[in-house]
């Protein structure tokens, strides 16, 4: 990896201020210089400010200096600890290397009188050695805190999308959940306004206590359907208690009050299947119920439950097909049976509606785990 953006302030401070007492503290520890020295001093200075912004090319700026006069060897020593920390282990192991030569011809030029040759290559091999491996350690550091920054800024993200796409599945499980509601209550409402056209000259007290159950009908769908919109609207997420098994008398109870025939026959022998398969078992009935008074309205409807814990609960309403002309029927999309079946196919169970033998039957199969 490659380590380029743009520097800040107190780096170009630092690298000026830290290079430039170093070569002044050189050029006072030797008094008799010549301008050679001086003017290498002040363009090793340069290269390494250079080197801030191009650390590869302002440290063999200073390599090259530095074969001329000791006076570059901090500012050609700085860029080979910038090259290691900033660019690829290859470039920064070629400027080492061409910094370890450029001092060993220094010594040609300006051999030093307390190290023989030996040594003084050896000094120049560790120094530069150190200086790669701390340099490396470094950018390797460095790399790593990017790494997790953009891993957790990618894990924030991926967060935020899975909470989006959950929020997004539950609203649309209230979509279906405010269609077999408003469907539910609908056909009821449907059912005694089919009343009333059929049968105008039916008693007034009659007339007025369908009209009531009409009103209440549709009081009662508003409200639904209201509830069901609030809680699509709200953006720290939707809630809502869904009916199961538990509320089935009393959806077997609006039926007949409707005066629905309905003739339920309860094989569980008292056990309840979690509260996730009685949600889907509780939308089945409603749904025979409703598509029962919408095609088949005056008819009587047999609702039967079996099944037990470690097997399956099958779930069938069963109606007669009436004879056709006969009634009052409120049509119908036939998408109600459609998202059911995708209702029950989530659930892991299974859904099938056959019209034969004079009767339409909706079964449902759905596993019960112990």
């Amino acid at each position: 990896m490659i380590y380029r953006r743009a520097p800040r302030p107190v780096e170009i401070v630092a690298m000026t201020a830290g290079v430039g007492a170093l070569t002044a503290l050189s050029l006072l520890s030797q008094p008799s210089l010549g301008p050679l020295e001086y003017a290498v001093a002040v363009l090793a200075w340069a290269s390494a400010v250079v080197q801030v912004w191009r650390p590869v090319g302002g440290a063999l700026a200073a390599t090259v200096l530095a074969v001329l006069s000791p006076m570059a060897t901090t500012a050609a020593t700085v860029g080979a600890l910038q090259t290691a920390w900033r660019t690829r282990f290859r470039t920064a192991v070629a400027v080492s290397l061409a910094g370890i030569g450029a001092h060993l011809l220094q010594w040609v030029w300006h051999p030093n009188a307390a190290l023989d040759f030996k040594w003084w290559a050896l000094l120049v091999a560790a120094v530069y050695g150190a200086l790669l491996g701390w340099g490396t350690l470094a950018r390797s550091h460095r790399d790593l805190v990017i790494s997790l920054r953009e891993r957790a800024r990618r894990a924030e993200a991926e967060q935020g999308r899975r909470v989006a796409e959950a929020r997004a599945a539950e609203r649309r499980g209230l979509a279906r959940e405010m269609h077999d509601v408003l469907a539910n209550r609908l056909s009821l409402v449907a059912t005694h306004a089919g009343a009333l056209e059929f049968r105008p000259d039916a008693p007034p007290e009659k007339i007025a206590l369908a009209a009531g159950v009409v009103r209440d009908g549709v009081h009662q769908a508003l409200e639904e359907l209201r509830e069901v919109i609030g809680l699509l609207r709200e953006d720290e997420g939707v809630s809502g208690v869904q009916p199961t098994l538990a509320d089935l008398d009393g959806l077997l109870a609006d039926a007949r009050g409707a005066g629905q025939v309905v003739e339920a026959a309860d094989g569980l022998g008292g056990a309840a299947p979690p509260d996730t398969v009685g949600r889907t078992a509780f939308r089945v009935v409603q749904e025979g119920l409703t598509n029962a008074r919408k095609h088949a309205a005056g008819l009587p409807v047999a609702v039967s439950l079996e099944g037990a814990p470690g097997g399956e609960l099958v779930i069938a309403v069963v109606n007669p097909l009436p004879e056709a002309g006969t009634g009052p029927a409120v049509p119908g999309s036939g998408l109600g049976l459609v998202g059911l079946t995708e209702r029950v196919r989530l659930a892991g169970g299974s859904l099938d509606h056959e019209a034969t033998g004079g009767r339409f039957a909706l079964r449902a199969r759905l596993p019960w785990p112990t």
